[in-house]
């Protein structure tokens, strides 16, 4: 029996930092946070103007008394900004590392660490990394893994070198959607991203997707986490009494199984904080029964979402557009595409822009984030508020509305992905291991492995790819999760198709970049799975990059793996595919 992943997945201030964007010394609170309870702020939009958007970005962090900041800022102040572009357009963005020391941004993962980075070495070949050097991942988009566009494996920005130029164009055939940009600095993403580091990217015309957001006043909200503000403190007396706290490998809040207790993360939407324990939400406020387009981004290093929106405790229907960026209908047959589901679960990294329709006047409207189940190892992710909707009619229109008269897309230039047969189909596992078998509590290395090799962690000093791949070709993976919690499983440069969970069917005919991997319990015969395709058509996936866990924690300890995708002459990509092959695992059955 088939059934939606939607279900089984469910499981700023950007208050003005005014000063020159390459001071030598910025000053001390260069990262504002706004007060519990404000209203969301929306981020500043810099759009592309004539086909070329050119921005200037500072990274920088401070710590205040909740811990380590990190944010980027625009030449004119602005903090996070979204960049907005057109198919087609050129991006130019120039980023100056303005990372200082921080013994918090040190205390990262440093069991796989290579040496520090050299501050007069080539930032295009300097992969010795830091806490304090930076790159840029530009997640979602295909766009090649070379140096100054989406590299992330021998890029390394050091606090010493000049403003460093990233510079492509945004594919013609991208799919209009919502992207991000963060670090992806091998050892230290989990530091950067959890202290705030992250912003988006939206590539424009998903009203020529799909009409039925034509004209619609348009949000953005990015969720992030941090580091508790209030570790310390007892759950709040509304909720039911739960188990003792523990700590998970990762020195978190574990799991409670309970939807209470205390988060392994506080959140933030668009940088206000809506910290553990009262959860005091943001406010956001829409005219009466407004329908607008809420673009959601995951910036999480380590939560699950389950968003949810609530009217006087009854869920509504959000209509589900677009997810990791690529519209619904971008498989060519459902015209105007929507899914409506009353809650949508987002891993780390991933996006979901849908319809929601605000309160009538004198309702209580929550939007909030149910519990996720991230299994016995995994961390605590409890019920939550996020912000509080407010009908007003004189609530301020949000910055930007969809075009009402949109020109539709042309048709998909390749067939649709789920009618392509697959060249091979391959096996990975995801997989944990204690230093000390004896203490629960011990380090932890974190693997994902393709089925025949030895489980190795991440070697950011290795050439050696995991995985090699002829472009033009179509792959099935299935994807194992041999370990007791939750996985996020990402692949740059790539969008795949979600072709079934543990075996079973789902009816999923859209894309992803980023999925869940149900975690494994004693009482399973086999292991759990999701079986994927891959899609490597592309010319610009020719080149050597990352798949991995994307619970950061995870990626920086080991989780994550190298594919080479390599370029095939013309005359072989209009041959006829080969027979499909299938890699088998050489043991299908959980170890006891």
């Amino acid at each position: 029996m088939k059934k939606f992943a939607f279900i089984a997945l469910a499981y700023l201030c950007f208050a003005p930092v005014r000063g020159a964007l390459h001071a030598q010394q910025p000053p001390a609170n260069v990262c504002p946070r706004a007060a519990e309870g404000s209203a969301v702020p929306e981020p500043a939009d810099l759009r592309s103007r004539n086909g070329v958007l050119k921005v200037d970005l500072a990274v920088r962090n401070s710590v205040d008394a909740s811990g380590p900041r990190y944010c980027y800022v625009a030449e004119d102040g602005s903090v996070a900004p979204t960049l907005r572009l057109h198919p087609g357009d050129l991006l130019i963005l120039n980023l100056k590392n303005e990372l200082t020391d921080s013994s918090h941004a040190a205390a990262a993962n440093h069991s796989h660490m290579p040496q520090a980075a050299d501050k007069n070495a080539d930032p295009c070949a300097n992969n010795a990394m830091s806490a304090t050097s930076t790159n840029l991942h530009f997640h979602g988009l295909t766009v090649p893994a070379l140096c100054h566009q989406d590299d992330v494996l021998k890029t390394s920005i050091a606090p010493g070198d000049a403003p460093f130029e990233y510079r492509f164009r945004i594919p013609e055939n991208e799919p209009p959607g919502l992207y991000w940009y963060h670090p992806h600095i091998h050892g230290f993403s989990r530091a950067q991203v959890v202290g705030g580091a992250s912003g988006a990217l939206i590539v424009e015309g998903i009203e020529r997707a799909n009409k039925e957001v034509a004209g619609l006043p348009e949000r953005v909200l990015v969720i992030r986490d941090q580091d508790l503000v209030n570790p310390n403190a007892p759950p709040s007396k509304s909720e039911p009494v739960v188990p003792r706290t523990l700590i998970d490998r990762d020195g978190d809040a574990a799991n409670t199984g309970t939807g209470f207790g205390q988060p392994a993360k506080d959140l933030s939407i668009n940088f206000v904080p809506v910290p553990f324990p009262d959860y005091p939400p943001a406010s956001i406020k829409m005219k009466p029964e407004e329908r607008q387009l809420w673009r959601v981004l995951n910036a999480s290093a380590i939560t699950y979402l389950n968003l949810a929106v609530i009217f006087r405790r009854a869920p509504q229907s959000l209509g589900i557009v677009a997810l990791d960026g690529v519209p619904l209908n971008e498989n060519g047959n459902a015209e105007n595409a929507i899914e409506w589901r009353d809650h949508i679960g987002v891993p780390p990294g991933g996006r979901v822009e849908f319809i929601v329709k605000g309160p009538p006047l004198g309702v209580p409207a929550l939007f909030v984030t149910r519990t996720v189940n991230t299994g016995s190892g995994g961390e605590n992710d409890p019920n939550r508020a996020l912000a509080s909707i407010t009908a007003a009619a004189d609530a301020p229109e949000p910055h930007s509305t969809l075009s009402a008269t949109p020109e539709p897309l042309p048709p998909p230039a390749l067939p649709w992905l789920g009618s392509v047969e697959p060249a091979r189909t391959r096996h990975l596992y995801f997989s944990e291991k204690l230093e000390d078998p004896n203490n629960p509590n011990s380090a932890t290395t974190f693997y994902i492995t393709v089925e025949g090799q030895t489980p190795a962690a991440f070697d950011p000093h290795s050439d050696v790819p995991n995985i090699v791949v002829k472009q033009g070709d179509v792959e099935d993976w299935i994807i194992e999760n041999r370990s007791t919690e939750l996985h996020a499983f990402h692949i740059h440069q790539i969008h795949f198709m979600l072709l079934d969970w543990s075996g079973v069917p789902v009816n999923e005919p859209f894309l992803r970049d980023t999925v869940n991997v149900p975690y494994f319990t004693s009482k399973m015969l086999e292991y759990p799975s999701v079986r994927l395709r891959m899609d490597f058509r592309d010319p610009n996936t020719v080149g050597t990059f990352v798949y991995h866990c994307h619970l950061l924690e995870h990626e920086d300890g080991g989780m994550m793996g190298l594919i080479r995708v390599e370029a095939r002459e013309p005359a072989q990509l209009q041959e006829t595919a080969a027979p499909a092959v299938e890699i088998r695992p050489s043991d299908k059955k959980p170890s006891r």
